[in-house]
């Protein structure tokens, strides 16, 4: 059964969508038209992105032969182009825009703050610093790094956590103590670089830029795994993330377990940043620009995770496509298109929020 969803007298606007029920009535959920078709054209823009990477570049592939390889059709220069130098980095570059969006738009909802991000407050200078350290002072394996990263964007989150803590945490508050942190720990970078080897000097310097340039499945693997194990969760706490932007009291009333809730959605929006960081770098602004383009799209009143992530992946492979296209042979970092792009947007967001003026 359909039925017209239509929000309550006092919020004065209408919701557009349908709410959809078992016949027991057991089961129901609202449908929205807008951000349903907005995540098709989401999608079909990402096929198209993947379909340019897979078949451009130095060695052009028709679509027919990459459809004959991916099936195991292929002749042997078409297998290798395919499947071992462009899917796999078009893979990592799909899961590290999904895990970084929808990071992003947890944290963005949880701190009720636009300007909320796991870059902006430190978790991916953070994981930065452990796989740093991994790489700097152990020498360690690509495993160890990824576990170092996850290790350095969990301690990041509980420090920053911690000091903006004060009868609960403010989004406002939240986001001074993330970026004094992040000055700190990027000093610390800094300072682990400085001191290191000339080749783990450029190698660590090569990884903080942030990039898809030599991916392979080492890569794609285990960050796929992580995301399709912390995905579901983020997306099953998506209703509690809606009540939880009510705020704390009327969320409880409502029956929503707070910190619990909130615990969960901290860890799964540390732990996608950390194991994003850790296949791709510190992807500059990515987090936080996906979720609010995604919401200006959707013009969703709840967080819209599963939109965010869609973002989040549409914009890196974009960006990676550019770079690859637009200034090759030379291979540069995605990371620096995003810093770019988030930079411009970050400065018009402040812009903006300044004419507004305070509410």
């Amino acid at each position: 059964m359909t039925a017209p969803v239509v929000d309550d007298a006092r919020s004065a606007r209408v919701v557009s969508g349908y709410v959809l029920r078992d016949r027991r009535d057991r089961i129901s959920m609202r449908v929205s038209l807008r951000p349903v078709l907005v995540a098709a054209c989401m999608i079909a823009a990402l096929a198209g992105v993947a379909v340019a990477t897979i078949t451009t570049g130095d060695y052009p592939i028709s679509a027919l032969d990459a459809v004959r390889t991916l099936v195991g059709a292929g002749d042997p220069a078409s297998e290798f182009i395919v499947t071992t130098l462009r899917l796999p980095r078009l893979v990592t570059g799909i899961v590290v825009g999904v895990a970084l969006g929808v990071s992003g738009a947890i944290t963005q909802s949880l701190s009720r703050n636009p300007l909320a991000s796991p870059d902006i407050i430190g978790l991916t200078s953070g994981a930065a610093t452990g796989a740093i350290l991994v790489v700097v002072v152990l020498h360690g394996s690509m495993i160890d790094t990824a576990l170092g990263a996850v290790a350095g964007a969990a301690v990041t989150s509980a420090l920053v956590y911690l000091l903006a803590f004060k009868n609960g945490v403010q989004g406002f508050r939240l986001i001074l103590v993330g970026i004094g942190v992040s000055a700190m720990i990027l000093s610390v970078n800094s300072y682990l670089i400085a001191r290191a080897s000339w080749q783990d000097a450029i190698a660590a310097q090569a990884w903080l830029v942030g990039g898809l340039n030599g991916r392979g499945w080492e890569h794609a693997e285990p960050v796929l795994a992580a995301t399709a194990l912390l995905l579901p969760v983020a997306l099953y706490q998506a209703r509690r993330l809606s009540l939880l932007e009510m705020g704390d009291a009327a969320a409880t009333a409502l029956g929503v377990p707070v910190e619990r809730s909130r615990l969960l959605l901290i860890a799964a929006s540390v732990l996608l940043a950390g194991v994003a960081t850790a296949a791709a770098g510190p992807i500059a602004f990515l987090a936080l620009v996906a979720p609010q383009l995604a919401q200006r799209l959707t013009r969703s009143a709840g967080p819209g995770l599963l939109a965010a992530g869609l973002m989040g992946a549409l914009l890196l492979t974009t960006s990676d496509l550019a770079v690859q296209r637009l200034f090759g042979p030379t291979q540069l970092p995605v990371g620096i298109a995003t810093a770019g792009i988030g930079g411009s947007y970050l400065a018009w967001l402040l812009a903006h929020q300044w004419r507004r003026g305070p509410r």
